[in-house]
Order: C-alpha cells, then sequence, then structure tokens
C-alpha cells in the first residue's frame, strides 16, 4: 500500500470490481485506448479479477477522497513458465483525472514493485494512436519492442498495435 494525502493505492477487492468496469467502460467509446467495442459488465471480469494476486499479478486500485479514480493491472504475459519474470501492465484512470499525473504514481509504483514480484520485464500492448500512454511509458524508459501492423479494427479504421516494454533490473 502506498499512501500520501492526496489518494492511496492498494490491492482491490472484490468489491471495487464495479469501479474498476466503469473507469474500464469509459475508455472505450474513445477508441484509443482499449479493444473492446461495446461495454463489459462486471460479470464479465470476474475471471480476471480472479486471475490476479497480490504477490505475485496485483490488481491496484488508487483512491481519492474515498474514490476508485484509477487502476492498475499485472497480469501473465504468456501463460507459461519461462515468462513468469515478465508481466504485461494496463493502467486506467477516469476522466476527471487524466493528465493530473495519477499514470506516473502507479507506473512508477509498478516499477518498484517488479523486485517483490520476481518480475525483470514490463510490457504494454499500446494502439499506436494512443499518443498519451506512449509518451507516459516512454518517460518511464518503455521502447518499442514490436509493432503489430494494422490488426485490430476501430469503427472501420485499422490500427496498429505497439508492443513497448522495459526491463526492470
Amino acid at each position: 500500500m502506498l499512501k500520501n494525502n492526496d489518494f492511496i493505492i492498494e490491492d482491490a477487492k472484490l468489491e471495487d470490481l464495479e469501479s474498476i468496469v466503469a473507469i474500464y467502460n469509459e475508455t472505450i467509446p474513445s477508441r484509443q485506448v482499449t479493444a473492446d467495442l461495446e461495454p463489459i459488465t462486471v460479470e464479465d471480469r470476474l475471471k480476471w479479477f480472479d486471475e490476479h494476486s497480490p504477490e505475485h499479478r496485483p490488481l491496484w486500485v488508487m483512491r481519492s477522497g474515498g474514490s476508485i479514480v484509477a487502476w492498475l493491472s499485472f497480469q501473465s504475459f504468456y501463460g507459461r513458465p519461462a515468462y513468469n519474470g515478465t508481466a504485461e501492465i494496463s493502467i486506467y484512470i477516469t476522466a476527471a483525472y487524466r493528465s493530473r499525473g495519477v499514470g506516473a504514481i502507479l507506473l512508477q509504483h509498478a516499477i518498484e514493485a517488479c523486485p517483490r514480484l520476481k518480475l525483470n520485464n514490463l510490457v504494454g500492448f499500446v494502439f499506436g494512436h494512443n499518443e498519451p500512454s506512449l509518451r507516459l511509458l516512454r518517460k518511464f524508459g518503455f521502447e518499442q519492442w514490436g509493432l503489430l501492423p494494422r490488426v485490430a479494427v476501430l469503427d472501420g479504421v485499422e490500427r496498429d498495435l505497439v508492443i513497448i516494454g522495459r526491463r526492470v533490473e
């Protein structure tokens, strides 16, 4: 848990899932953050939620003023033991808190947790047109490790997927 006067970052609880899903669903209409095209439900995310654990693949929420304003998840990269030292990270921030440094706080917290989580690499899968997310990750030393050109179609527009990663030592 990380705490200051403005926010607290802590492990998500099942009762937080409704807020996590609401923040996720906020991003769908922008066609910039997720490949989902329609809102998801809490039920849709129960299995995903259960795949997280504080000691291996955490799911964190950031609270401000008692409300969840952002979340960060670590997910297994490829699901096979040889990849256990690598995790995919995802950060989602409610609209009112974007461009206020929340992503940087969560990302720094994630990088600092890597030794405890036995992680050597963090990766992100980011649409090529999602400049705010790419800029944030690059600021923290992430580099482009791959490009999947035109693999997603959002409202009839083909979009690239950038694989961006960072070695954590």
